[in-house]
């Protein structure tokens, strides 16, 4: 492996048999692109970026380069075909290979084009945001939004190879930063509770771990991958809610705090361990509180939505034995969470 600048990138393998592939976490990893994209063999690549053109090295091959735009709102079927109907005019072979360069929508968007271009084509991606580093970049889940839900049209597709550098962190607005903790808060009560207090390279990395960890056991969401949902349920319903003007780690960190008080109310865990979510999500500085200004009603209503839903409500869970996926979870200890959250005075979105 080609060193980063200062020589101290850390490489976690994602253990998936024919489908492996590692992690790499360090400044300047950006780097070893073009080795990555000659190792595919590849004779094209088409480059699709929400970063400016210098972000993405050359990678010694005709490029395409296409723009992309981050944001829940460009997370659709109509940007897939966009970016798929470019491919087919540069001359995209299943046997080239795509780049992806942005925040966790440029992530999945670019990772379902890829999935479904020429029924799958080699995919690398460059996660440019906290939360696309330590989680959407990682696992292969690939989806677009629909009217209906988020999420809801997707593929599994793992990539090549993913270069989390960490010298794009340095970039990014302290909301877009904060946005990235909410991701690694809840980790904390899925199998990594000694993140709070490490440094954030270390945070990172420790997040990875888990992650790969969980997909390496269970790549297609049949049963521990839930885990990696907790604070989702409602998290999703939230950003949704307030037409994403929550970002999608904020209202995970509200759905953390809101999966202990649930936790409480069903009698799973004590209230010290409910206390303990609110104190994890507040040491990074998120939001502990619901939106102002939305109903519980609505919000159980988009909860019903959520992909994880066969028969009525169902949440990822603390309790005696960790956390795991608890279904047909009454309306009525719902509603009892949710009226026993705070709620914030200021209107959604206008947060810092």
């Amino acid at each position: 492996m080609v060193p980063s600048r200062d020589g101290t990138a850390e490489r976690v393998a994602v253990d998936l048999g024919d489908r492996s592939y590692d992690v790499h976490i360090g400044p300047g990893v950006r780097g070893l692109l073009p080795d990555l994209v000659a190792g595919t063999g590849a004779r094209r690549v088409a480059v699709v970026s929400a970063r400016p053109e210098g972000w993405v090295p050359d990678c010694g091959r005709p490029t395409l380069r296409l723009d992309a735009v981050d944001g829940e709102h460009h997370k659709t079927l109509a940007e897939v075909e966009r970016l798929c109907r470019r491919f087919a005019e540069f001359g995209l072979t299943r046997s080239d290979v795509i780049v992806s360069c942005g925040g966790g929508t440029t992530t999945d968007v670019v990772g379902l084009a890829a999935a479904l271009y020429h029924r799958g084509t080699a995919v690398i991606h460059l996660p440019t945001s906290l939360l696309a580093q330590v989680d959407a970049s990682i696992g292969g889940k690939t989806a677009v939004n629909l009217p209906a839900g988020k999420n809801l049209v997707g593929a599994f597709w793992q990539p090549a190879a993913v270069l989390c550098d960490s010298e794009f962190l340095d970039t990014l607005p302290p909301r877009e930063l904060l946005n990235g903790y909410g991701e690694i808060a809840r980790c904390h009560f899925i199998g990594a509770d000694g993140l709070r207090g490490l440094p954030l390279p270390e945070q990172i990395v420790g997040s990875v771990r888990l992650k790969a960890s969980v997909v390496a056991a269970d790549e297609r969401d049949g049963g521990l991958r839930h885990l990696l949902n907790y604070g989702h349920t409602l998290g999703h319903a939230i950003e949704r809610a307030t037409d994403f003007a929550v970002r999608h780690g904020e209202a995970v960190a509200i759905g953390t705090v809101f999966a202990g008080r649930l936790a409480g109310v069903l009698g799973r865990v004590p209230p010290d361990r409910v206390a303990e979510h609110e104190a994890v999500v507040g040491h990074y500085g998120l939001p502990t509180a619901l939106p102002a200004g939305v109903d519980d009603a609505a919000l159980v209503n988009l909860m019903r939505q959520d992909k994880k839903v066969t028969v009525g409500l169902a949440f990822v869970l603390d309790g005696p034995d960790g956390a795991e996926l608890v279904r047909g979870v009454p309306e009525r200890a719902v509603t009892e969470a949710l009226a026993a959250m705070p709620r914030a005075e200021k209107a959604a979105g206008k947060r810092r």
